[in-house]
Order: C-alpha cells, then structure tokens, then sequence
C-alpha cells in the first residue's frame, strides 16, 4: 500500500507529493508458515506413549498424516488450528512419518519428518478376554481382562480399555490385583443389544521400560433378560425373563449348621454349567471316606453361581424337602424338570439372587462382583 502525503508551500502554494512504502511486507514478499514436528525428524528410540505434536508457530495448519506399521495415526487440531496431537500410543520398534501441510498470508508450505520409536526392554500383552468371542451372554456379564505382567501404570492402561453397547451404559473398570482389570456397568445390561470392548494396548507403557505392541477387539451380544429370585426362607426359586415370571419352583438350599454349609446371599452371576458334576467333600477340606461328612454325587444340569462350589442343579434325592426345609451342602438343590429347563436356559452373566442367608457373598468369589455398591466399585477405578 502507497501513502500520498500533500504539503503545500508556504510562499509559493506549490504542492509536493511524497509517496512512502506503508506497513506490511518488506518489498511485499509473503512470509512462509513455519511448522514444527516433536518427535523431531531423525529421532530415534522416541517413547510410544507420548504423543506426536504438530506446532505452527506462524500461520494455520491444514492437514496433517501420519503412517507407521501400515496404518494411519488420528489426531485432533485445536480450536486454532494451530496444534495437532495424535489420539492414541504408537507401536514399539516402529517408523512413523508426519506430512503437515500450513498456510501463511495465502501461501501454503509442507513440511515433513520421520522417526522410530524404541525398542521395550519388556512387553506385556492381554492374556485373556471374557467373555468369549461374540459369545451370548446375560446382563449381569462382567468383562475381565487379565495381562500377562503385572501392571503399575493402571491409568494409561485403563484409559486404552474402550467399551460401547447399542444401548448406552454407565460403567467402569475395577482392579483386582496389578494382572486383572474387570468392567461392570452402573445397572445391569439392557438386553438384546451388542457391546464392543477394544484394547488399544500397542505403544502404552504398562511399567518401567514395559510396553504393549499389540490392539484387541471383541464383540458380544447381550441376550435376554434371566433374572431369578432363590428365598433361602420360603424355599422358593422364581425365573424372570425380560421382567416377566416365566417360572417358579421349590427348592431346598444350604443346611446351614456351619459356613460351608449355608448358600451365600447376594447377587451371583452365573458362571457357566456343566453335566454332569461330580461334587465331592475334598474342597472342603474332607477326603477320609469313613469321616461321616464325606460325600461324592454326581449331579446333572449343574448352573455354577460362585466359585467356592455353588450351583442350581438337579436334585431327585431331595425332591421331598424341596419347599420345606434346607438339606444341601450349600447348593440349591432343585426339581429335575425345572432343572432341565433352567440349566437349557442359563447363559454366563445371568443373575442368581439369593436371599434369606447370614453368610454373604464376597465379591470376589466367582462374579460376586454385583455385591459391590457402584460407591465401591470406583474406588478400584485407576481414573475414579
């Protein structure tokens, strides 16, 4: 831009023009946008878990790639576009190059970069998923994921964790130890509907120069609504299906007399079934066949709810106390023919409530975890 400044002489009233060069560009060349790329080209043995940063210090960005191990890094701009950041860890041992392009007073440069990331002196890895793939299950189903090292960096390991249902749910993740991490919902599942669980475990460092170099997936559906009701007191099991009585029985639960012989109370999730069963007094401790509280059944259409040896299972032996008083070791002892029906209906993740007992079920025998109020249950939250 030209400014044209008249003075008009005193004497004479002659008027001079002076053209001068305004504020702008020097000899109006446009200047370059100038970008910046952590890790910096060339780098070598860079952290996984740290993110790549795009910075123009002048000028806006436009768009930003990044590829390594055969896929393609997302990111997020901020409000500017004046910052990109990668959303998710790299892969260990790996090249990544970063293409960014930004534009400047109209003139658009590219700037680029390439780096490894190091080689971990120690991996883990997901040793185990439950459920099973695309497995059916009811909607008192946990999702328990177990590492194959101990973990110490639980927060950037839980926020890698990813779970999505059809229908939204509230849940959480709760530690048990440094090697297990188990997601429960607020309520239980809605049914009839799909939940995703994803681990994006490559690039996060679990511990000390411990990093993960592989992503998980898996899928489940979520089937009907089993919600049973067993009264320990009035001998009584009631099946729900999606919020209706579909069946009821009598039953004959633990004798009591002792701990090991009461059925524990609270909300148990199945944990699978099996028959037959041979149930046996050496879990409890009694081997000697002449002691007179060993025993040995073989029992058919076995519903396991805990892991300290509970199951709703057929009991024609006992058919004659079912409804009036308690006689098992701490089983619930039910009809064959609504054994049969229960054990075809049962799935992993339905729900056992059992009430009328004075010995609880700790959350941590077999899926107790229900027993846990939702206050409780985020204190085993790394994130809270």
């Amino acid at each position: 831009m030209r400014v044209a400044v008249v003075l008009k002489g005193v004497m004479t009233g002659a008027v001079v023009v002076l053209m001068a060069t305004g504020c702008g560009h020097a000899g109006g060349h446009e200047q370059a946008a100038k970008v910046s790329i952590t890790p910096a080209n060339g780098a070598s043995g860079s952290r996984p878990d740290l993110p790549i940063v795009v910075t123009a210090s002048t000028g806006r960005l436009g768009d930003v790639t990044v590829q390594g191990g055969g896929a393609r890094i997302a990111g997020a701009f901020d409000g500017a576009h004046r910052q990109w950041k990668s959303s998710r860890t790299l892969r260990p041992a790996t090249r990544y190059t970063v293409t960014a392009t930004a534009t400047n007073d109209g003139k658009t440069t590219k700037t680029s970069s390439a780096f490894q990331t190091l080689t971990p002196k120690q991996t883990f890895a997901v040793a185990d998923i439950t459920p099973m793939p695309n497995e059916t299950i009811g909607v008192g189903m946990p999702l328990i994921v177990k590492f194959s090292r101990p973990i110490y960096n639980q927060a950037d390991v839980e926020r890698a964790l990813h779970v999505s249902s059809d229908k939204p749910a509230e849940g959480a993740w709760h530690w048990f130890g440094r090697q297990e991490a188990v997601y429960r919902t607020k309520e239980y599942w809605q049914p009839h509907q799909t939940v995703r669980l994803t681990a994006d475990m490559a690039g996060v460092r679990g511990a000390q120069d411990t990093y993960g170099t592989k992503d998980y997936a898996r899928s489940f559906t979520i089937g009907d609504s089993h919600i049973s009701d067993v009264n320990v007191k009035d001998h009584r099991m009631t099946v729900q299906i999606d919020g209706r009585t579909a069946k009821t029985a009598p039953i004959s639960a633990g004798k009591g007399g002792s701990r090991k012989y009461t059925t524990t109370n609270g909300i148990h999730a199945v944990m699978g079934k099996q028959s037959p069963v041979t149930m046996t007094s050496g879990w409890e401790g009694v081997t000697d066949k002449s002691d007179p509280d060993y025993y040995s059944l073989t029992v058919y259409q076995a519903v396991q709810i805990s892991s300290s040896g509970e199951y709703v299972h057929s009991a024609p032996w006992s058919v004659g106390s079912q409804g009036h008083e308690n006689v098992s070791h701490g089983c619930v002892n039910a009809p064959p023919a609504f054994a049969k029906w229960f054990y075809a209906l049962s799935r992993r993740g339905d729900i056992v409530k059992v009430s009328g007992t004075d010995r609880e079920l700790e959350p941590t025998n077999g899926y107790g975890y229900w027993q846990l109020s939702w206050t409780d249950w985020l204190k085993g939250s790394a994130l809270h």
